[in-house]
Parts: C-alpha cells; structure tokens; sequence
C-alpha cells in the first residue's frame, strides 16, 4: 500500500534497511498521552532505567571537567554528524570530513558537506534550547532547514511511504498536510510540558523519538532531526549540559534491530521492548563517551604540559584551538592567538617538528593534524 507521486517540486522514496516485512495498513497515530505510563514500571525497564541514568550522570560530570565546553561540541559533534549521516547512507571519511571543515574551498565532497551540516544545525538548535529552555517546532523546522538547505517545511504532498530492503512499503505516514501539522503540536506539547506525563525523562525521550519518527513530517531529514531532537530533550531536561549524548554511533551498529522495534510498536503496541532499547542506546553510548572525553582529556594535559615546558609560546588559547579543531590551520591560529601570519606559522612548524601535529598540504595550502586528537576520533 502507499502512494508514490512524482512532481516538479519532489521525489520522496524512504526505504528501511531491515529484513522484517509484512504489508501494513496505514493507521491512525496514537497518543502518547493516551499511553499508559504504568507500562513503563516493569522490572525490566525499571533496571534499565536506573543503568542508563547513573551512566548519563556521569557522563554530564565528566562533559563539565572540561575546561573549554567548546572543544566537545565541536569534535563530538563531528563525530556524531559522521555516524548520524552514516544511518542515512550518506557516508564520508574522517579525513574528508575533517578537510572540508577546514578548507571548504578545496575539498571537492558534496557528501563531507552534506554532514557538516548537521553539525550547524545540532548547534542551531542547542543554541535555542538554551536560550528558550524548550524544543518547539519552529526550533524544529529550523533544525531541518539547516540540514536540507530548503525551508520545504513540513510534508504538503501526499506520498511518503517507508518501505522495506525489497522495496515492500511497511509504514505509510500521514499524508493530510493538517493532520501532520496537529500532530506536530500535540508532540510540542508532549515535549514542553513536563507535568503532564509522569514518566522518566529518558522514557519520555524514547516516546518522542517514535512519535516523531512516526509523523515523519518532513520530505527528507526525519531520521537525522530526530536524533538530534534526542539529544535537545536532554539538554532541555537538564540531564545534560550540552549536547554530547548521541545515539546514533550505537543505531549504526545496530540498525535492523532499530527499524525493527519502530515497525513492532506499529505494528504489535510493542512500546516497552522499544523503551528497554533506547534506554540500553543511552547506557552504552554514555560509557563510550565517557571513555572518548576522557581520552581527550589526557591527550589535552599532556599537549598542555609538555608544550608549557619546553615553549615560551604556550597559551591556554593555543590548546583550545588544537583540541577544537581535529585538523587546524594558520589563519585559525592567527584569529584564535590574535598573532601575525608569521609567528603562527612558526608555532605550528615548531609543534609539527615535535611529532604534537602533523603537517600537511592540499594545494598551496598548509594544514596541521593533532595526532593524539585524530586518532582517538577515528577509534
């Protein structure tokens, strides 16, 4: 079932990677108001939740030990626009990546571009979560116009259908143009009123993300502005400090399982098995992260102290540019130090000299890796 319209203005074709499949009516979206929050008390979730918010506070506590929040929500961010993109098969490198976030101009990669953008918009969206302290859905609508560089809005054609590796169409959202936008509300709502669904926050997540998922309300997007709306509902609820919990690293490894359990809560009211998996998402990605800012925090010392001992150059501003930026470049130093084009050149070849950088060249163009700072990326 489902319809598929060809027009001037667009082509939608979703397909799900995933071998379940079964041909599925299209039904009417329930609720999540109307969802009982006693589901949610089994032991199995109760165990669960309580793994995944100790995990989540110390990740919150290990994010705040870093001096300069900046240098996380650059280089994670990176991180997080890699693997969220990856979901959409809109794969690129590191290096490539990391290039074209420094050099635009010569880095021929339409996909490394498509994925900085998510960064920009993640960082849109932060910045009105934090201004704000809510996640409308005008902040939504600017999150995914920063991603597909259009302001299309929401779905104003019928025709959107997800369908299975076989082309086999399993979920056909809502295709009235009013029915999306009231359901888009009724989710603000949901999201911005705290005290009328009494669940856990992270639970409250996992609903979210399906329902929105669910709405699929954009033409194209909806997978990647959801998981960034993960992450803004925590920050928003305070259980982190900045963005730095991303999911999607862990729905990469386990993708068919993801779409699975989307498809069973349609298809079977299968909620408390796809809680019990976002749950597990936050309990594993927290410890991964944990373990990556802590790696970074040793490899920051150590630039740190071993370029205070040994240069007169050292300033707090020089580590902060080298562990914000994966790969950085002269004219970042010269703005970041407010130095001349010469004495930054000077400390950047004295620290590639030291095996701290690594220095390379596209075109005329001089670059400088932080090795210890790629590698743990790229790992």
């Amino acid at each position: 079932m489902g319809f598929i319209y060809r027009s001037l203005l667009t082509y939608i074709k979703i397909s799900f990677f995933y071998t379940y499949q079964k041909n599925v009516h299209m039904s009417k979206i329930q609720s999540l108001e109307g969802l009982s929050s006693s589901r949610f008390d089994t032991p199995a979730i109760l165990k669960k939740l309580a793994e995944s918010s100790r995990m989540l506070a110390e990740l919150k506590g290990v994010a705040a030990s870093i001096p300069n929040q900046g240098i996380l929500i650059n280089t994670l961010g990176l991180q997080e626009a890699k693997d969220s993109s990856e979901i959409e098969n809109i794969v690129t490198t590191h290096d490539e990546l990391f290039k074209d976030d420094l050099l635009p101009e010569s880095v021929d990669d339409s996909v490394a571009k498509e994925v900085l953008r998510y960064r920009q918009a993640l960082r849109i969206g932060f910045e009105q979560v934090r201004e704000t302290g809510l996640l409308t859905s005008n902040h939504i609508l600017l999150i995914q116009a920063e991603l597909e560089r259009n302001n299309a809005g929401y779905r104003k054609l019928p025709g959107t259908s997800l369908k299975s590796s076989q082309g086999e169409v399993v979920y056909t959202p809502p295709q009235d143009p009013k029915e999306i936008i009231r359901l888009m509300v009724e989710l603000e709502n949901f999201i911005n009123d705290s005290g009328s669904y009494l669940v856990d926050p992270l639970i409250k997540m996992a609903l979210i993300h399906h329902q929105f998922e669910s709405i699929h309300p954009f033409y194209d997007g909806n997978g990647r502005t959801g998981r960034i709306i993960n992450v803004l509902y925590l920050v928003k609820e305070q259980l982190l400090n900045i963005p730095v919990l991303y999911l999607s690293n862990y729905i990469v490894r386990n993708k068919s399982e993801y779409y699975r359990l989307l498809q069973a809560v349609r298809d079977d009211d299968a909620w408390e098995d796809w809680v019990l998996y976002m749950l597990e998402a936050v309990r594993a990605t927290s410890e991964q992260t944990i373990k990556k800012i802590n790696e970074i925090k040793v490899a920051l010392f150590d630039y740190k102290h071993r370029i205070r001992e040994k240069h007169k150059f050292y300033s707090q501003d020089l580590i902060n540019n080298l562990f914000t930026h994966p790969y950085t470049k002269i004219e970042f130093v010269m703005r970041d130090l407010n130095i001349s084009r010469l004495t930054a050149t000077k400390y950047l070849d004295v620290l590639a000299e030291e095996a701290f950088l690594e220095k390379r060249r596209v075109g005329r163009i001089n670059y400088y890796i932080n090795i210890a700072l790629n590698e743990i990326l790229i790992n």
